[in-house]
């Protein structure tokens, strides 16, 4: 830790600082030990979302399970209500906060002797209280003790607030005081503004998936199927301490890369004229997204492939700029709408009518058929008070509706549009997609007639371009915390590893 104070009155070496003196003290952290996870500040950030000054919030975390008739255990992967109030990632555990007297308790798991042979000991309350921002750690047995006393001495009129009712722990009386409607609301508007140390670890998520994107970028030539490009990306993001991912790889080459969640991976790179990479690497929960499309020589293959990426990146640098707080993500995505219409109304896929009204016909969702972001936090769809992207109802539904009827296409749907605000984190994900499934749909539409389908089957092959970054919120702007190489950086690595 490094002290220092301005102003400072120097005699020779000493530092002399008298009484009257107005000065200011920076204190500079350099041991990571003193980092630990802030969950204390969390849980009354949840307190004030809450609204009430006394109740009891309980949350369990992620159990043990096996998987269904075998003994083999499920992959771990701890329960983010759970995290963002603890900050541990350790199965078995629970965690209660008493608003009124501000205290936090970590429950443990009991030591099993069996399980320290073949497993490994779990932690202890030793280690736990130093290890975590928690006020008091205890094993498990004692919740149900401490729950019943808490209920004996409890606040007139106070709750006790879970996320799922049906989480209510054993051997507690049949008539309680719960309250599962308030909590988790409370939790995702907390949730949706990120602290300092969440951002850095977004940020250090980032990084390793940057790490894992050029690497990606210097072997790609060398490959010949999307698993070898699935397999490399895991390799650097373990080998860099990120064992896991923050959902499932997209490696989609050609007109894979039109599905939007591929993730067979297991095709041929053989005369596809680009890759689509959606892949990011997971630090300590948080999660990183980053979408990378990029030709498997240093060049593109060919005009309509060169054109639509292009496209892709006016529309993603033209909203990145406009990343600010106070600013609508809706109005965003409709600006990335308006540079789509205008770029395919130019190379022919769009006809027959203005501006106006081929965006009012929604046509353009048969090509831009996501909307342009979400935010990033402990889910890489994150949670907030508010759905980022909302439909106006004066605007209309036609205009933002899916080219697909189905509901795996999240689309603007809520009637309120939220503000962008500092410290959230954000994705910018616009994309331009040629899906023959989509394009034969569209041939019974009324909107077909906005399209030239001549010339819309002359990018089938390319399948779809997506380019997508993290981006946080800041005072007076914005920062891209993503880092991969893309456009013609990337192009450039290609080409130096030939």
């Amino acid at each position: 830790m490094r002290v220092t104070s301005q102003p400072l009155p120097l005699v020779g070496q000493d530092v002399i600082i008298n009484s009257v003196d107005s000065y200011q003290i920076h204190l500079t952290v350099s041991d990571g030990s003193c980092d630990k996870y802030p969950a204390k500040q969390h849980a009354r950030n949840v307190a004030r979302k809450l609204g009430v000054s006394h109740g009891l919030i309980f949350i369990a975390g992620e159990p043990t399970i096996n998987y269904r008739d075998s003994d083999q255990g499920r992959a771990f992967r701890q329960r983010r209500y759970f995290y963002y109030l603890s900050g541990v990632d350790e199965a078995d555990c629970a965690l209660t906060y008493d608003i009124g007297l501000d205290r936090l308790t970590l429950f443990v798991p009991d030591f099993d002797l069996r399980q320290a042979i073949w497993m490994g000991p779990t932690v202890t309350r030793e280690e736990a209280q130093d290890r975590y921002d928690v006020d008091r750690v205890l094993y498990y047995s004692s919740l149900q003790p401490e729950l019943l006393s808490w209920l004996t001495e409890r606040v007139q009129n106070s709750l006790m607030y879970m996320v799922h009712q049906s989480e209510t722990p054993t051997g507690l009386p049949a008539e309680l005081p719960v309250d599962s409607t308030l909590l988790m609301p409370a939790m995702n508007a907390a949730r949706g503004v990120k602290d300092e140390y969440e951002i850095r670890m977004i940020r250090q998520a980032n990084k390793v998936s940057a790490l894992a994107h050029r690497r990606i970028l210097e072997q790609i030539q060398k490959m010949s199927n999307e698993s070898q490009i699935e397999g490399s990306f895991l390799n650097t993001c373990i080998s860099n301490g990120a064992k896991n991912q923050s959902y499932e790889i997209i490696a989609a080459s050609g007109p894979n890369a039109a599905t939007l969640h591929y993730v067979r991976n297991n095709e041929s790179l053989a005369k596809k004229p680009l890759v689509c990479l959606d892949a990011g690497a997971e630090w300590n929960c948080y999660a990183s997204d980053v979408t990378r499309t990029f030709p498997l020589k240093g060049e593109w293959p060919s005009e309509y492939v060169s054109n639509i990426y292009k496209l892709v990146e006016q529309m993603q640098e033209a909203c990145i700029k406009g990343v600010r707080r106070g600013v609508r993500f809706l109005d965003l995505h409709n600006l990335a709408n308006d540079i789509a219409i205008d770029g395919l109304l130019a190379l022919g896929v769009l006809k027959g009518g203005s501006h106006a009204e081929i965006r009012d016909s929604g046509v353009n969702k048969i090509f831009f058929p996501h909307g342009l972001g979400h935010h990033v936090g402990l889910e890489v769809h994150d949670v907030s008070e508010s759905e980022i992207m909302a439909l106006d109802s004066s605007l209309g539904a036609t205009r933002f509706r899916s080219g697909v009827n189905t509901t795996t296409f999240h689309a603007p749907c809520t009637l309120s549009a939220p503000l962008l605000e500092e410290g959230m984190v954000v994705t910018v994900e616009p994309g331009v997609y040629f899906s023959s499934l989509a394009l034969a749909n569209a041939r019974k539409q009324p909107y077909a007639k906005y399209i030239d389908f001549d010339v819309a089957s002359q990018y089938i092959h390319i399948g779809g371009v997506r380019i997508e970054d993290d981006i946080l919120v800041t005072a007076n702007g914005n920062e891209n915390l993503t880092t991969a190489p893309k456009g013609d950086e990337a192009l450039a690595i290609i080409r130096g590893s030939s």
